[in-house]
């Protein structure tokens, strides 16, 4: 049985200076080349929203420019009066009690509905604050008015000097109290499930109680709407 020799391998080729030579292989170009691509993807989807979001607002844009849409209406058409009273507390002070209803109407002429937010009204005397009513939020539907009540009660409020001697003077010689009732009320359109930005009208009323009859005899007001 003849023996095979061992052959050793061959060892890496030397130069003539003694130095061995390292071969170098590059590097493979697959990472470069995914991370393009994904760069790449990024921009297709920036690009792609930004065109749906410039859609869908030249959309609300030409429907409202097709709607028209008007500010609300409100106005306040009825006052009852269920109690006032003036009672002199000292030589130079008043206490007023007050107890009024009042009706607001809502029109509202759109082709969309109106969402209304939660509106406060103020009655003063003298631009002197009596007392403070609210009306809850609501939505109103196209083409349609709606009516809504406040009630407003005042729990003997002090007035001092001026103010009393001018309030007790108006009820019992000229019997008729005159107070302003100032409120804001905001209202915002819905088209196509969108909300658009505020507009608030502000109300502004001067009425005229006679304290004896304890009723109404004299409304005035005026509206204005401002988009906020």
């Amino acid at each position: 049985m003849t023996s095979r020799p061992i052959t050793a391998p061959n060892p890496p080729s030397a130069a003539p200076n003694g130095n061995y030579h390292h071969h170098y292989y590059p590097p493979s170009s697959s990472s470069s080349s995914s991370s393009a691509s994904f760069r790449g993807c990024c921009c297709c989807l920036f690009l792609l929203f930004s065109f749906l979001a410039l859609l869908a607002l030249a959309v609300v844009l030409v429907v409202v420019l097709a709607l028209k849409p008007k500010k609300p209406e409100f106005d306040l058409q009825q006052v009852g009066v269920h109690y006032m009273g003036i009672s002199p507390t000292t030589s130079s002070s008043a206490a007023v009690s007050l107890d009024i209803r009042m009706v607001f109407s809502a029109a509202n002429d759109n082709k969309v509905g109106i969402k209304y937010g939660e509106s406060r009204f103020t009655v003063m005397y003298r631009g002197i604050p009596l007392g403070r009513g609210t009306i809850p939020g609501f939505y109103q539907p196209a083409h349609s008015v709606r009516r809504i009540e406040t009630l407003i009660v005042v729990d003997r409020v002090s007035l001092l000097q001026a103010d009393a001697a001018d309030l007790v003077r108006d009820a019992s010689l000229n019997d008729r109290v005159e107070l302003r009732v100032v409120g804001d009320v905001g209202a915002k359109i819905r088209i196509l499930g969108l909300t658009s930005p505020g507009v608030q009208v502000s109300v502004d009323c001067t009425i005229a109680i006679s304290p004896r009859k304890q009723s109404l005899i004299y409304k005035q007001c005026g509206f204005d709407g401002l988009s906020v």
